[in-house]
């Protein structure tokens, strides 16, 4: 496998993983990604909340989670109520719904916030793949000056293209949180 693809994979993984993390970011409108990374316990064992339920969004600010088993929504609601989403859950017979609240000024901001620092985790990570192919190179022996050389700025090019993305990935999440 030629390197440029080897860290053109690596850092696709680290954008992927970026968007995963903004989909938990709670926005105005329902989201069923919210609940992505939601752990419960599940007869001792600990179970993704999508796994032992379904999710669905009937209205814009409302999820349903309709466990496949009745006896599993205590402890689905115990998880989202430990969880950092913030929202109470409200048990309706065997379905439970969560109703999104608009969200202050303050924690739009803070959303925001937690969105950049998200971006900038990703392009720490995207730089440290580009240190390591570097040092790789460099290492390698069977390089000749010249094409060191343009390996060094094709890496540069592919690592300038996925810190444009990361900055677009965040500037479409802004905008979305800070959309009343």
């Amino acid at each position: 496998m030629d390197i440029l693809d080897e860290i053109q994979e690596k850092m696709e993984k680290s954008v992927d993983s970026l968007k995963a993390n903004l989909n938990t970011l709670r926005t105005g409108r329902a989201n069923a990604a919210l609940l992505d990374n939601l752990y419960c316990d599940y007869y001792g064992d600990k179970m993704l909340v999508n796994q032992i339920a379904a999710v669905k969004v009937p209205e814009p600010r409302q999820l349903l989670i309709m466990p496949y088993d009745a006896g599993d929504i205590k402890s689905i609601v115990a998880a989202i109520n430990a969880s950092e989403i913030g929202i109470n859950p409200i048990v309706d017979g065997k379905q439970i719904r969560l109703i999104i609240p608009a969200l202050t000024e303050d924690r739009r901001k803070e959303l925001a916030k937690k969105a950049k620092s998200y971006g900038e985790e990703t392009k720490v990570a995207i730089r440290n793949i580009r240190r390591d192919a570097m040092d790789k190179i460099k290492k390698d022996e069977s390089y000749t000056e010249d094409t060191l050389k343009k390996e060094e700025e094709a890496i540069q090019k592919l690592t300038d293209q996925f810190i444009k993305k990361v900055g677009e990935t965040i500037k479409e999440k802004d905008a979305e949180i800070m959309a009343i």
